[in-house]
């Protein structure tokens, strides 16, 4: 498999700041190293470019919002070049405003060539705020609205169409803390949500089951992976933590199940802030779902890709 790993160094749509740190963090932990001992192709394009965190308060709802437009755009293109040449895009955070960019670039790209696009959003927050409804005015509590067509034209118009994704085409996995206005929102979208008291019940196995059972050969999986989806016990360096998260082995059945399909054709890695984190715990467990969603097992597993197994 061909991996491009893309390092996009912002905490712009953060509320606290230090994930701009989690793409070096993430290469001192060793996922290229780790994703080549799989067989993988990995090139390491390196870091693009934004503009510096001007650290000021929200204007109209929306803070930072020149700055998240510049670093979207500029990941977007980034994202976009690397599929075009066939290459697995993998997105090194940053805060998760980003997703804006490289999901606008993964569903224009799946329409131009005619993929089924699914993406699995794992995450404590659903963030799928708007300028009226964030207590905060941080967008990388948006990036949900915003590619669902809510939000600034800037920021929704990123794709090669408005709105870019449907609501159909996302499931929220983790779920854990949703503002008020955010759980009405979701009710009245339809999103598909396997929320924490969803994965008691029922357990991931069900959950991620469901998600993918729409899977086939003509599918591209979309992973949106923010590192406060585990529980702060084990992923301790991330900016929003909230306890009651999935344990290290819940996250990597998800992890696994995705693999198991074959699918998996973009990935977001985000959110890890080394300045929280104890001795670069959080981006190693990151490194280590990530070599999971490429074939990393504790036995050989045989995936028939035309009969792809759910668990």
């Amino acid at each position: 498999m061909e991996l491009s790993l893309i390092g996009a160094p912002t905490d712009i749509g953060a509320g606290v700041a230090g994930c701009r740190l989690g793409p070096g963090a993430l290469r001192v932990a060793g996922i290229g190293r780790g994703l080549r001992g799989l067989g993988c192709d990995v090139v390491d394009t390196g870091d693009i470019d934004g503009p510096p965190n001007p650290m000021t308060p929200p204007v109209d709802g929306y803070r930072h919002l020149p700055e998240v437009i510049a670093w979207n755009v500029a990941l977007r293109d980034a994202v976009a070049a690397e599929l075009a040449s066939g290459r697995l895009p993998v997105v090194l955070g940053g805060d998760h405003s980003l997703a804006i960019g490289s999901i606008s670039a993964v569903a224009a790209h799946c329409r131009a060539v005619g993929k089924k696009l699914l993406i699995i959003w794992v995450d404590a927050h659903a963030d799928i705020n708007t300028s009226a409804m964030t207590p905060t005015g941080n967008i990388h509590g948006m990036p949900v609205a915003c590619l669902l067509g809510h939000g600034p034209d800037e920021l929704t118009g990123l794709s090669d169409q408005r709105p870019a994704i449907t609501h159909d085409q996302i499931h929220q996995v983790g779920l854990r803390s949703v503002d008020a206005g955010e759980k009405r929102f979701l009710a009245e979208l339809g999103i598909s949500v396997y929320d924490m008291r969803y994965l008691d019940e029922a357990g991931m196995r069900r959950a991620m089951r469901r998600v993918l059972a729409s899977v086939d050969a003509d599918t591209h999986l979309h992973l949106s992976l923010d590192l406060d989806f585990v529980d702060p016990a084990v992923a301790p360096g991330v900016g929003t933590p909230v306890v009651g998260g999935p344990t290290y082995r819940e996250a990597q059945l998800c992890m696994e199940m995705i693999a198991d399909t074959g699918r998996l054709g973009s990935l977001d890695l985000v959110e890890v802030n080394p300045a929280l984190d104890v001795r670069n715990t959080t981006a190693e467990l990151a490194v280590d779902l990530v070599e999971s969603l490429f074939g990393k097992s504790t036995l050989l597993r045989v995936t028939d890709l035309a009969n792809p197994p759910l668990g």
